[in-house]
């Protein structure tokens, strides 16, 4: 089953690389494989520069050996002995028309507790909230879902929405998406199925994003709107670093420092005390943000 799965996510992990260099029409990714102390390790792609994509990365790891005290106690489980592997992503664009976009799929095993789960997500970022957008990227994941579970799109878009709130600032890292964990809890499919329901999150990704990156990636902008860019990912940033559980799993299990701070951008922007306009586009997506919207209805 761990040879299966991770072969799957490898195959998913080469194919969004290729479907994003095609699209990037310019930069390719390197690919960096790396060794974990304690066992395992990982392949970490990242394109930069490109025509539509300034940094991005496609990570796939594949891991195992001991938990640290504080992740075993997290978890709830006895036993320390753990497998996991997964494909994580990130995409900073060049354009601040263009959304910031993440995904993540991903396999956890802890033996000894004879427990094994999936876990993911998409979530999309704009700098500039487009609702058209907003509405077709969550009806390519709603499609997905209801393909495996009739309650999965609004149990895992719930679940998406309260998952990327950043709680200092009051808002919502994006538009949301969909996030899932621990799914095999015993309410949910087999493990078998579940397996299938993570793959398809996996293929939703390019048909989900590429038409936005498309629609968006040739249009003007001015400086500006550059340095609400900057702002706007420096808001992401704040969550990667305060909340994001994988970026914590990673630190606290020794993981390669490159691979887990892949999320963050090349360039962010801290402005003290930044208002923006009332009434402005950049005034418009934060207010938009501070609440949560059915953007498929």
């Amino acid at each position: 089953m761990r040879s299966l799965i991770s072969e799957s996510f490898r195959a998913i992990q080469n194919e969004i690389c290729s479907g994003l260099e095609a699209a990037d029409g310019g930069a390719k990714f390197t690919s960096d494989t790396w060794e974990r102390p304690g066992g395992g390790g990982g392949d970490s792609r990242v394109i930069q520069n490109g025509n539509l994509l300034e940094k991005g990365g496609v990570n796939f790891s594949e891991v195992f050996g001991e938990l640290p005290p504080i992740v075993a106690k997290e978890f709830a489980v006895t036993s320390t002995s753990f497998f996991a592997t997964g494909v994580s992503l990130v995409l900073h664009p060049y354009s601040p028309k263009v959304p910031i976009v993440h995904m993540n799929i991903r396999y956890f095993e802890v033996p000894g507790d004879g427990l094994a789960w999936f876990g993911g997500g998409i979530d999309l970022t704009p700098i500039y909230l487009d609702r058209e957008d907003a509405k077709n990227f969550h009806t390519v994941l709603k499609t997905t879902c209801d393909k495996h579970h009739a309650d999965y799109y609004q149990r895992f878009k719930k679940w998406a929405d309260d998952y990327f709130f950043i709680k200092h600032r009051g808002e919502t890292r994006g538009i949301g998406g969909i996030f899932f964990d621990r799914l095999s809890d015993g309410k949910d499919l087999p493990l078998n199925e579940q397996f299938s329901f993570v793959r398809d999150v996996g293929k939703a990704f390019l048909p989900a994003y590429l038409p936005i990156a498309e629609k968006h990636r040739n249009e003007s902008f001015s400086e500006q709107e550059k340095q609400w860019q900057l702002i706007r990912r420096g808001r992401y940033v704040e969550f990667n670093l305060v909340y994001d559980r994988g970026t914590h799993f990673g630190l606290h299990t020794s993981g390669r420092i490159e691979s887990i701070l892949m999320s963050l951008p090349q360039f962010a922007s801290w402005q003290y005390n930044h208002q923006p306009t009332p009434g402005s586009p950049e005034w418009d997506t934060i207010e938009a943000l501070k609440t949560t919207h059915h953007w498929v209805d």
